[in-house]
């Protein structure tokens, strides 16, 4: 049984953990699709767009707008170039329509940040834009519960320990609680630290691990106010 009791700070990541966001991003695929569909069928426009989007993560990074420039650059090479001004632009739109989403809590996070505020030093490590991260954060409401709140340009093993040592925090007082295990589980067991797994119904590919990959060293619960049964 995983022990909790050496815990003083706990990280959230953000996007799928306090609020819904990989929704937005397979609603947009959907139109994109839609908007593609006389050079291909949706499948293989999904297909070609995650491609493209797995070219580009090294360039643009993550979040919305470097998903925006993908999608421009598979409608060009999926139409030969023959792609509309008017497409674009409403590719462009579909974008502008994702930052404008309001923001909508997971049930439960807030009674929890709530709680265990009183108890931990809170922290929220999350991937993504800069400015569209702060600007979710903003409108969520949460920001009084975290002392210090880091858009990491991402989340593999050195990134958490070069941030933690940079914090001073001790990776052996350290939980991560996420709901991917590839960015915010294994990462953080791998150098010794403590995780919670909260699936979210709603994956990104780029995000998902094989059987292989997964392993007992971290407790997994439905929902986030389960993680009050541990800490």
């Amino acid at each position: 049984m995983i022990q909790y009791d050496t815990v003083k700070v706990i990280a959230f990541d953000a996007d799928d953990t306090l609020w819904v966001n990989e929704t937005y991003f397979r609603d947009a695929e959907h139109k994109f699709a839609q908007l593609l569909s006389a050079y291909e069928t949706e499948n293989t426009i999904d297909q070609e767009l995650f491609k493209m989007e797995m070219k580009n993560l090294p360039i643009y990074g993550y979040g919305i707008k470097g998903f925006v420039l993908s999608m421009v650059e598979s409608a060009i090479e999926l139409s030969n170039g023959k792609i509309s001004n008017k497409v674009i632009a409403e590719i462009l739109q579909i974008g502008k329509e994702m930052i404008d989403m309001p923001v909508e809590l997971l049930d439960g996070i807030e009674e929890v940040l709530e709680q265990l505020s009183k108890k931990y030093r809170l922290l929220v490590l999350t991937k993504g834009d800069l400015l569209d991260q702060e600007r979710k954060l903003e409108k969520s409401g949460l920001t009084k519960y975290f002392h210090h709140v880091e858009v990491m340009s991402d989340k593999k093993e050195k990134n958490y320990s070069d941030l933690l040592e940079h914090l001073e925090i001790d990776v052996s007082e350290f939980l991560m609680i996420g709901n991917s295990l590839r960015s915010d589980v294994l990462p953080i067991i791998n150098i010794g630290g403590k995780a919670i797994h909260v699936p979210f119904h709603t994956t990104w590919q780029h995000e998902e691990v094989s059987p292989q990959e997964e392993s007992d060293e971290y407790d997994v619960v439905k929902n986030i106010t389960e993680v009050l049964q541990y800490i």
